[in-house]
């Protein structure tokens, strides 16, 4: 038997099938199109059921489908309370796809909860009992797990960290506050603001990657860039650090967790990442003078893993 994991973005939808012993079988992703919970149920549908076809995999051999989702997901009710990036909300999503996959249980869960359960199974959290993952991607998710359990709050909402304030009258964001984390510490705030500092630097590295399209500047060659010693890049990334350092040590403060995992695309830059925020972490943590320290990583799933998480806990929730 097999499990599907749908991962659903704000601009990307992935899904694949996964064995249980946790192993991707295949997979694919399609850009997430048209906001409507009836047009993505569509093409989520139309991608896993292109997926089962490719891997010989027929419908009757699938026990569970859980979808990842950026926002809400009451498991009490079966709505996506809240999605801000999307536009949703009180949407029974799984209303909507279910009918696509007859008799197939069909769960919601928070994509960054999905993602965490995945790397505390079977990624960087294995052998933690206490972890967060910080998810960096359009916005900021957080999944929180204690004593090897997802927290998830009195109505399955906790750790939007994304939507804590971290600069008083700041940004707007798109969920009514202003300052949020995930304006300045999200890769697209990465983005926004190198491209900001492309315009205003003509001899920057970036203009030369890009091929003279700022449109066309992501993560990866943002840090091409920084590698490569472009001071502008630098300088980004520099500030960056700073507002990502902010939001970790808040975490650390406040629950010092044996392990934050950090995920999303650009977690795979590594050290190049993570060093300036240690060096933050190691003089601004409360708790620096303790013989034992939260230990800070990337995760290892990949965009693998809001896929494996989202069927594992689709699976974790049948009777």
């Amino acid at each position: 038997m097999y499990l599907i994991g749908i991962d659903l973005g704000g601009t990307s939808l992935a899904a694949g099938v996964v064995d249980m012993e946790g192993r991707m079988i295949a997979s694919d992703s399609v850009p997430t199109g048209e906001h409507s919970a009836a047009a993505i149920a569509a093409a989520a549908a139309s991608l896993v059921k292109g997926i089962l076809a490719r891997a010989g995999i027929g419908q009757g051999k699938i026990c569970a489908i859980g979808v990842g989702v950026p926002g809400t997901a009451n498991r009490k009710t079966g709505e996506l309370e809240y999605a801000n990036n999307l536009g949703m909300e009180n949407v029974r999503f799984g209303d909507y796809l279910s009918p696509y996959f007859p008799g197939i249980p069909v769960a919601l869960e928070n994509d960054a909860n999905a993602a965490a359960y995945a790397e505390y199974l079977f990624g960087a959290g294995r052998g933690y009992g206490t972890m967060v993952m910080i998810t960096l991607g359009t916005g900021i998710g957080a999944g929180i797990i204690i004593n090897g359990e997802l927290f998830e709050g009195v109505n399955f909402a906790a750790g939007e960290l994304g939507h804590t304030v971290i600069e008083k009258d700041g940004i707007p964001c798109n969920c009514g506050r202003r300052g949020c984390f995930e304006r300045y510490a999200s890769t697209r705030a990465l983005i926004d603001r190198a491209r900001a500092a492309m315009e205003n630097d003509s001899s920057s590295l970036l203009w030369e990657l890009t091929g003279g399209d700022p449109s066309a500047l992501n993560g990866k060659i943002f840090f091409d860039a920084v590698r490569r010693g472009d001071a502008g890049a630098n300088a980004v990334l520099d500030e960056f650090a700073e507002y990502l350092s902010l939001g970790i040590v808040n975490v650390i403060n406040f629950m010092q967790p044996e392990l934050i995992v950090i995920g999303g695309g650009i977690s795979r830059e590594g050290e190049v990442l993570l060093a300036p925020v240690r060096r933050r972490l190691e003089s601004e943590s409360y708790s620096r003078i303790s013989k034992d320290q939260t230990v800070l990583t990337t995760a290892t799933l990949g965009n693998d893993a809001g896929i494996i998480g989202a069927a594992f806990l689709a699976k974790k929730r049948q009777p």
